[in-house]
């Protein structure tokens, strides 16, 4: 005689397991994010008026239950031997699209962290991975109504260490380059 009660618990074991896939929420595309983080320092190099300036670089990315965080600060030092220091921090979340991160830069109205507002002269910032290199963009609303665009492509090589291009960009118009190579301090 057949036992007519396998196929049938199988075919629930397998109806619970597509509601269960339906139901619960993908977890948050970690992408290749976990091959980023770390600490990084080192200096880069830019041609301002035909002049070499050296500026120190300092990089933290730490995974996150969303995403990840990037801190980053910059040391430029000045001709007359001043320093002026630049440090930002910025979360990104996953998207709906693969290793395409939004940015959480402030804290809304109802407490939650959400992107700037460009329209507002805040930059509106996002990230994506594609391979080794981990790109953030900035884009700014100027107050003319032009858009000011901050690239930034930190890349990784063979042994771990970053490789940065920075990129400005008014208008379309290239106005500033910088180049930087940052030695991994550590891997969380």
């Amino acid at each position: 005689m057949m036992n007519l009660h396998a196929p049938i618990k199988a075919l629930g074991l397998f109806g619970m397991l597509l509601i269960m896939w339906l139901v619960v929420p993908a977890p948050c595309h970690a992408g290749n994010i976990g091959t980023f983080v770390g600490e990084y320092h080192g200096t880069s190099i830019y041609n301002a008026e035909e002049e070499l300036k050296a500026r120190d670089l300092d990089v933290k990315i730490t995974e996150t239950g969303r995403g990840f965080t990037i801190d980053w600060s910059t040391v430029i030092h000045k001709a007359d031997g001043r320093e002026k220091n630049v440090s930002l921090s910025i979360e990104f979340y996953a998207t709906d699209r693969p290793d395409i991160y939004g940015s959480a830069m402030r804290t809304g109205l109802f407490g939650k962290r959400v992107p700037n507002d460009p329209l507002q002269g805040e930059p509106f910032v996002w990230a994506r991975i594609v391979g080794k290199t981990l790109t953030v963009h900035a884009l700014y609303i100027t107050d003319d109504g032009g858009y000011e665009m901050q690239v930034y492509e930190r890349s990784l090589d063979a042994d771990g260490n970053m490789d940065l291009v920075f990129k400005r960009f008014r208008n379309g118009e290239p106005i500033r380059d910088v180049t930087g190579k940052l030695k991994r301090q550590n891997k969380y």
